[in-house]
């Protein structure tokens, strides 16, 4: 199997030896505690889950900066995104101390990891805006991304941590919710070698499906991942309960059976386009990939990217041999009408944009809000029926 990134086995730091794991929840309960952000507490659910080998924490300043500058931290590590604790109010801790980090997003905000804080940094604005438009490509603040970024603060907490919950993503997905371990020990069950992982926030429709489908047949893989994000979102996304169900029922009506894995992952939506492409790939190596299926807009939000950015900065900004994983580049992908089947648009150069089955986003949740299914030819029924139920729960 591929091997994790940047080390020759993964490094969760979740602590899954009882004793030890009992022993540092009640050390917790004497330590200083801090509340962390949302995104922080992503951060630390991907580095249990050892998505994000081989960090052993959260980086300092001059790894933030490195990495938001050249892809790289300052020992020469690749990596895509600065992964930080980020404070606007340190809450009476200071570097040296070891501390509890609690939870923001579960009721009574129970200890997440503890963390042994090697250094705080203070970063000026001018370095928040740095990373910032280096991570999103922008500083518009009307930017999901770069609206939480820049309010978590500039403080910057940084030094190994030892984590010992997977917040809420465990409980409330308990079917879905797979560490980077559990996925790489299930592949092997089912003796997959070669896999493609398809990333989504989304529900998948018809194009999603078959796309699926092309990477898998011209990469001769064993399987597909299909791996959603289940954490925060941007108002208007559908939310991870609802678009889990619409694929479980689409893969159960239209696949074969052991051709797929539907798997999330607990992190936080960056939208931060290229970047985050880059990110997928790290953390999809790190599950056991071998490809990664890249399209239009990937990991995108507006207009702030160009429709195959996230592909090209594979070419400009990832060095030869950073990453073992290798990128299945897509097409925006619609039903012909002229083939009557789903064809990547640039394999059809004779068609009009009359010729293949188009719906905007608007388009279709006004559909699905007045309860009409958009055509199957776009969308399967059964997944239909799943999103039109939803979007129909909003009204009543």
């Amino acid at each position: 199997m591929i091997k994790p990134h940047g080390a020759d086995e993964l490094k969760p730091l979740f602590v899954y030896d009882t004793e030890k794991h009992h022993a540092l929840i009640s050390e917790a309960e004497s330590l200083p505690s801090i509340m962390i952000s949302s995104a922080a507490a992503a951060n630390a659910v991907m580095l249990g889950a050892g998505y994000f080998t081989p960090l052993s924490g959260y980086m300092n300043l001059a790894d933030a900066l490195s990495v938001a500058e050249n892809l790289h931290t300052t020992d020469g590590l690749f990596w895509p995104v600065p992964i930080l604790n980020l404070l606007s109010d340190l809450q009476g801790v200071s570097a040296g101390q070891r501390v509890a980090l609690r939870d923001p997003n579960v009721e009574g905000n129970p200890v997440l990891a503890i963390m042994d804080i090697e250094a705080i940094d203070t970063a000026t604005a001018e370095q928040i805006d740095f990373m910032a438009e280096n991570i999103f490509g922008t500083l518009d603040g009307d930017h999901p991304g770069v609206k939480t970024f820049k309010a978590q603060g500039n403080y910057v907490l940084s030094g190994p941590i030892e984590v010992l919950s997977f917040s809420y993503f465990q409980s409330d997905f308990p079917d879905t919710f797979r560490t980077a371990v559990e996925i790489r020990n299930e592949m092997a069950e089912r003796g997959w070698e070669k896999v493609v992982a398809f990333q989504t926030r989304n529900p998948m429709h018809r194009a999603h499906e078959e796309l699926c489908r092309m990477a898998m047949e011209d990469l001769g893989t064993d399987g597909i991942l299909i791996h959603m994000l289940l954490g925060k979102l941007k108002a208007g996304d559908i939310p991870a309960h609802v678009r889990d169900a619409a694929i479980r029922k689409m893969v159960d009506v239209y696949f074969p059976k052991n051709t797929v894995m539907i798997t999330g992952y607990g992190f936080d939506m960056l939208y931060a386009g290229p970047r985050e492409a880059v990110l997928h790939a790290v953390f999809r190596q790190n599950c056991g990939c071998t490809h990664l299926i890249v399209g239009r807009d990937h990991a995108g939000v507006g207009d702030y990217y160009g429709g195959f950015d996230a592909q090209t900065i594979f070419d400009e900004k990832v060095p030869e041999g950073a990453l073992d994983i290798e990128i299945y580049r897509a097409d925006h992908t619609a039903y012909s009408k002229k083939l009557d089947r789903v064809v990547m648009m640039r394999d059809a150069p004779d068609h009009a944009k009359e010729d293949f089955v188009l719906l905007s986003g608007t388009k279709v949740r006004e559909m699905l809000g007045q309860g009409i299914a958009p055509p199957p030819e776009f969308s399967r029924p059964e997944v239909a029926k799943i999103l039109m139920d939803y979007y129909q729960s909003l009204d009543s």
